[in-house]
């Protein structure tokens, strides 16, 4: 079953981040009529038409609750990553994938790996955008699943990650 959602719940768009359901409209496009949610994206504005029988096939889902965060926490403490020897572009395609599939876990995961490469060694610009996205998705969604400001998440992350 598919959720709905309502006008002014926060929801995640996998890759895009943390959006606000805006409304939700019925519109006649190609002679079809469907019915949309319309989001718009908190980082930078954009609203993007998602139609409701495609919620589950985009990923669209609602922000983490409690549990999950301190599962992410959870993730983001454990050192214990396989320095696996792949290459950079190998890793790079990984890590998009598990950045696609918008959970919060995979998310962590990115994260984690990639600050604790970049300990070790520079990171190839395709990893620090990887880094980036990682970071700005999960502090996001960690700051509205906590009632925190993101610059306290932020200062957490620097703490956890701090050598």
């Amino acid at each position: 079953m598919t959720p709905s959602f309502k006008k002014g719940e926060k929801v995640v768009y996998p890759a895009h981040g943390v959006g606000v359901i805006e409304g939700v409209q019925t519109r006649t496009i190609s002679g079809t009529e469907r019915t949309y949610y319309l989001l718009r994206i908190l980082d930078n504005h954009m609203t993007i038409m998602v139609p409701t029988e495609n919620v589950g096939a985009v990923g669209l889902r609602r922000v983490i609750g409690k549990d999950m965060v301190t599962k992410i926490y959870r993730i983001l403490r454990d050192r214990k990553v396989q320095a696996d020897g792949q290459t950079w572009n190998r890793r790079y395609r990984e890590y998009t994938e598990k950045i696609k599939t918008g959970s919060p876990l995979e998310i962590a995961q990115v994260l984690r790996d990639l600050l604790v490469l970049k300990a070790d060694k520079d990171l190839s610009f395709g990893e620090r955008k990887i880094l980036d996205t990682a970071r700005n998705l999960l502090v996001k969604e960690l700051s509205i699943a906590q009632d925190h400001p993101e610059e306290k998440i932020i200062e957490e992350l620097n703490v956890l990650f701090a050598n």
